[in-house]
């Protein structure tokens, strides 16, 4: 038996994230304000939505980081901030790790989970498009947590985290130098292991000095669209918040 490639692996991952994007996105309405998440399966949902203009989609993006912007723009989708619209009705994103049964979520693997939880919270709903390789019984199982902190005495704030037995690791960019986000601060991926409360950790990681934000979005996420070999399945919170 010829095992998969990791090149073909990721194929498929991204056939199945593409399938998932695509379904997000023919929910949409027009004269809906849509928040614009990033990474790579964010790609995919803004490529779909530009695909959804030519037939005639008017909506109105939030973008979350500056390489969705980009993107955004060159596909002709008109981009606002929240300075402009307090109220955002869906925004679409990706995710690291989805806990079953909770749906919370693992993100900030592309570095722009500050942004993407700002705009998750003035959401009325957050739709999560993934394959079914992210999804996990307990978060942290796969993923790092990765925590947005200041650039003054970051290596203060790394010391702080350790005492959680969080294994903080600083990000590096593909030049070997601190990866900055687009708020420029730095970023520590922690190793937490699989997380047997992440409502406790999540209280933890609000408390350090230092700690900007972190990638655990607790009690957001209201729909987990998952790309399957089956088709796209729904996880579904009972209602969507207010």
């Amino acid at each position: 038996m010829t095992l998969p490639t990791t090149s073909e692996q990721h194929s498929e991952q991204d056939a199945l994230k593409e399938a998932a994007a695509d379904f997000a996105v023919t929910q949409l309405q027009s004269g809906m304000v849509v928040g614009l998440g990033s990474g790579s399966t964010a790609r995919l949902m803004v490529a779909a939505l530009g695909r959804r203009l030519h037939e005639g989609l008017r909506i109105v993006g939030i973008p979350t980081s500056e390489q969705t912007a980009d993107q955004a723009r060159a596909l002709g989708i008109s981009l606002s901030t929240l300075a402009e619209y307090s109220r955002i009705d869906v925004t679409i994103d990706g995710a690291d790790e989805v806990e079953l049964g909770t749906l919370h979520l693992i993100k900030g693997g592309g570095g722009n989970h500050l942004r993407e939880k700002i705009v998750a919270t003035a959401s009325s709903r957050l739709t999560i498009i993934v394959d079914e390789t992210k999804l996990v019984s307990r978060l942290g199982s796969h993923a790092k947590v990765p925590v947005e902190v200041a650039q003054f005495g970051w290596q203060a704030t790394a010391r702080n985290l350790s005492k959680l037995d969080a294994n903080p690791s600083l990000r590096l960019s593909s030049e070997g130098q601190p990866f900055i986000t687009d708020g420029g601060n730095y970023i520590l991926d922690c190793a937490f292991g699989p997380i047997e409360s992440a409502i406790a950790l999540e209280r933890e990681l609000d408390s350090i000095v230092g700690v900007v934000e972190h990638g655990l979005f607790i009690g957001l996420a209201t729909q987990i669209l998952v790309g399957t070999h089956d088709g796209v399945k729904r996880l579904d919170l009972e209602s969507p918040r207010a």
